[in-house]
């Protein structure tokens, strides 16, 4: 029965797809492709003073999965932070705020849409921490985390893996793009005599 549910959504999805288009002057963009199937998909973010997802459009090239999935997924994520939007789409068990299995030959079509999601809020967040004016550097945007929070976590207890950090902080638990800069970080506190 949960199947026919979904399918009913999938189906009525492709025939009415919500948020289709672009949003005009976006806080932020993001693309993905796959060369197997030649599908692409476009969101387009505005993210309001809260880093709620206010408005969220998508292009789509391809299948009606792919343009189902994307229109479940822009719906089931807008409202949400940009951190909240970020675990979803990263989770392995939803399918555009669904649960259960996709069918296995169409995947690519839920990476897809996923894929656009997070480059998107990536896009926003390294576009958060180029204007970030603060006394210490912004690391996580997605949390508004600071370098000199990750490094005291990082040296009170002991931390030596990304893991652990967004454990200790919620540095790292959103988008992932600041993932290359706790890695860092880690390095540099860990080195320290």
């Amino acid at each position: 029965m949960a199947f026919e549910t979904e399918l009913r959504d999938l189906r009525e999805h492709f025939l009415r797809p919500h948020n289709v288009g672009e949003i005009n002057e976006p806080d932020a963009v993001g693309e993905a492709g796959s060369f197997a199937c030649g599908g692409m998909l476009r969101v387009s973010l505005r993210i309001d003073d809260q880093n709620r997802i206010a408005d969220l459009k998508f292009r789509a090239i391809g299948c009606s999965l792919l343009v189902s999935g994307a229109s479940l997924l822009t719906e089931s994520v807008k409202g949400k932070t940009v951190a909240e939007a970020a675990a979803l789409a990263q989770s392995a068990t939803q399918t555009g705020g669904h649960e259960g299995e996709t069918p296995p030959p169409r995947t690519a079509c839920v990476k897809l849409c996923r894929d656009a999601l997070l480059a998107a809020i990536q896009h926003f967040s390294d576009s958060k921490r180029a204007l970030w004016n603060g006394d210490d550097a912004l690391i996580c945007s997605c949390f508004g985390v600071a370098e000199s929070t990750i490094e005291h976590a990082i040296a009170a207890r002991n931390l030596t893996t990304i893991a652990e950090v967004t454990r200790a902080c919620r540095a790292g638990a959103g988008c992932r793009s600041c993932y290359s800069l706790i890695e860092d970080i880690l390095r540099a506190v860990n080195s320290e005599p």
